[in-house]
């Protein structure tokens, strides 16, 4: 283009030249075209008037940040390093809750908040490019730190509050029912390798196998884990340490159930012959471990789509919603 095509070219009219016109502050013609805070319902006919008369024509990218409708939801992940973020958990609800937020427009980013700092919700709160947070890993500490302009834009996969609809699958049905199946089994000496003691969620379970095992009449044994391999074989080893006499090993993760086996076979015991092994996720490789691993499903991308869509049309769901799981039987339990 030419420097006389620029010339001839008609200048755009801004948001400055709405307010100088109308006799206001940028900022109050702001609050005018973006529909939110407190202005006149004079002062709100004399820039609307204005802006129509000079042709002006709201940038959108502008107008969604100052209306805090945001171009993004962030995924902001608990945990007590950034390795948190390479879960594979973690990338599963990323995925579902981009599949959500794809057709609105709204694109998704990932968020380590650390376990010590939930303060740094704040900065989320304050974002204008953020249209919600979506919490995992959630904790009580965290949902203290949510800020009160918050509602309505939050969600939670895990904990939740009277402010911060929770979203989870129901792992408390899901630790029941695997204790039966593997005391119909006859096992007798079940112990548990739970998540990390940090998390709310972690207590549920335990609560709910502490609770079958005494309805059951058997000894309850829990060492904590931390939801990798490595975490699951150092508790399996701890178990075998204090309990020699285990005959299950019920992880509350996948990963943890196959660190579980390779400890045990290790150490020569058979699976599930000597020690039954179960875990929880259904990842793709729990059907081609050896032996193929009992579990149960996790619907994780139900639960991130319910979480994300709550948040993108602000729809009022109830404080709780929790998803079945289903018990897969394979060859280790």
């Amino acid at each position: 283009m030419t420097r006389a095509d620029r010339s001839r070219r008609p200048n755009r009219v801004t948001l400055e030249d709405v307010a100088l016109a109308a006799g206001v502050s940028r900022a109050t013609a702001s609050r005018v075209i973006a529909g939110y805070g407190s202005v006149s319902a004079e002062t709100t006919d004399m820039v609307n008037a204005t802006a129509a008369r000079l042709g002006y024509t709201p940038d959108a990218v502008g107008r969604a940040l100052a209306g805090g409708t945001g171009f993004r939801l962030v995924v902001a992940v608990t945990g007590t390093t950034p390795s948190v973020l390479e879960d594979p958990y973690v990338h599963r609800v990323v995925g579902s809750a981009a599949a959500v937020c794809a057709p609105h427009g709204v694109g998704v980013s990932l968020h380590w908040l650390p376990y010590h700092s939930p303060e740094e919700l704040g900065a989320l709160a304050q974002d204008r490019g953020v249209r919600g947070v979506l919490l995992v890993n959630t904790t009580d500490q965290v949902l203290q730190a949510v800020p009160g302009g918050m509602s309505g834009r939050i969600a939670s996969i895990g904990v939740g509050s009277t402010a911060v609809p929770s979203f989870d699958v129901d792992t408390a049905c899901f630790t029941t029912a695997m204790v039966h199946h593997l005391y119909s089994g006859g096992r007798r000496r079940i112990a548990m390798v739970s998540g990390p003691t940090w998390l709310p969620c972690t207590w549920r379970a335990v609560a709910a196998y502490r609770a079958a095992m005494q309805a059951a009449g058997l000894p309850a044994r829990q060492v904590p884990g931390d939801f990798t391999s490595a975490g699951g074989g150092a508790a399996t080893a701890t178990v075998l340490s204090r309990w020699p006499d285990t005959d299950a090993v019920l992880a509350s993760s996948d990963a943890m159930a196959l660190g579980a086996i390779a400890v045990l076979r290790k150490r020569s015991f058979d699976v599930p012959g000597d020690v039954a092994v179960a875990g929880f996720d259904d990842i793709p490789f729990a059907a081609l471990s050896t032996p193929t691993l009992t579990t149960a499903s996790h619907p994780v991308d139900r639960i991130a789509a319910g979480a994300a869509t709550a948040i993108l049309e602000r729809t009022r769901v109830p404080l709780t919603t929790l998803y079945a799981t289903e018990l897969i039987h394979r060859d280790s339990a």
